[in-house]
């Protein structure tokens, strides 16, 4: 039985009318690849998981010896800084060159070793609505990519892993499995995002007008805008003036880890007024006590 965290996939049956739904409409221009149909691209932070994965990222690569607890401290205030002030070409190009630098002497390896790690911080974080609304576009025939400025190689783990078709994530150039401090592709963030998926489109002969993005932020308004049905997750203040103005989708979750807190909270009481009923009846003759000599 093959172990679906570990690398393999389940095939996903598909939903005949939901494929029926997917117009075929030839090639792409100039790419001879036959048009299967549209696509789904989901962002990652604030969008299938609350807050930022840079966190997890950078605590994990500092327990692997890979960053100093000083370079840790920088690189997280750096990201803080770059999310608060919004986003430049100037901007994205000093934190590009901040992330070549700081993994540039390192196996590749090494940092595709960092995705259990990751993995267990973010999945608390998971909002399990965005994971439905990714599998049931899967069921209606369109691949599911997740689209994150993070590096390639923790992209697919992080795609692998929830079962999507494949991540689109930040390349680096390696030389005998060796990062070398170059870029080997666009920075997948702001128009970033939309270069790459161009690139993947052109590739795998994905109908864009027929695609579904997913974001939180008005930094993805490139990738949110190349496709013929842009969602609006839990959006920043600048993103939900534009998709109500552009009368986009709009939605709204809580985290899977909130979920899981008030299932815990309602199993207790359930206890409490079962079995657990006798252990509290023992302990209320002692709360009694500490309440009259004031204790309570």
């Amino acid at each position: 039985m093959r172990c679906h965290l570990l690398g393999g996939r389940p095939r996903r049956r598909h939903d005949r009318r939901g494929e029926r739904r997917i117009a075929a409409l030839g090639s792409p221009a100039g790419t001879g690849a036959p048009v299967r149909g549209g696509a789904v691209f989901f962002d990652l932070d604030k969008t299938l998981i609350e807050g930022s994965s840079a966190i997890h990222v950078g605590r994990a690569a500092y327990r692997r010896g890979l960053l100093t607890r000083g370079q840790l401290a920088r690189d997280l205030w750096a990201n803080v800084r770059f999310r608060l002030s919004g986003s430049t070409d100037e901007q994205s190009s000093v934190l590009r060159e901040r992330v070549l630098d700081s993994i540039a002497g390192h196996r590749v390896i090494d940092l595709a070793r960092l995705g259990p790690e990751v993995l267990a911080g973010i999945l608390p974080h998971l909002y399990p609505e965005t994971l439905t609304a990714a599998y049931e576009h899967q069921d209606a025939g369109r691949p599911a990519y997740l689209v994150t400025a993070a590096s390639q190689e923790l992209a697919d783990v992080l795609a692998r892993v929830l079962i999507f078709d494949a991540g689109i994530g930040t390349r680096s150039e390696s030389r005998d499995g060796v990062y070398t401090g170059r870029a080997d592709g666009p920075f997948v963030y702001g128009e970033g995002k939309a270069v790459a998926i161009r690139e993947v489109a052109e590739r795998e002969g994905v109908d864009l007008s027929a695609s579904y993005a997913y974001s939180d932020s008005a930094s993805d308004l490139p990738m949110l805008r190349l496709v013929g049905h842009p969602v609006a997750v839990n959006p920043d203040a600048a993103l939900e003036k534009v998709a109500r103005t552009e009368g986009w989708q709009i939605m709204r979750f809580e985290k899977l880890g909130r979920r899981l807190r008030i299932a815990g909270a309602a199993a207790a009481v359930g206890v409490l007024g079962g079995g657990g009923g006798y252990a509290f009846a023992r302990l209320k003759p002692r709360h009694a006590w500490r309440h009259r000599v004031g204790l309570g």
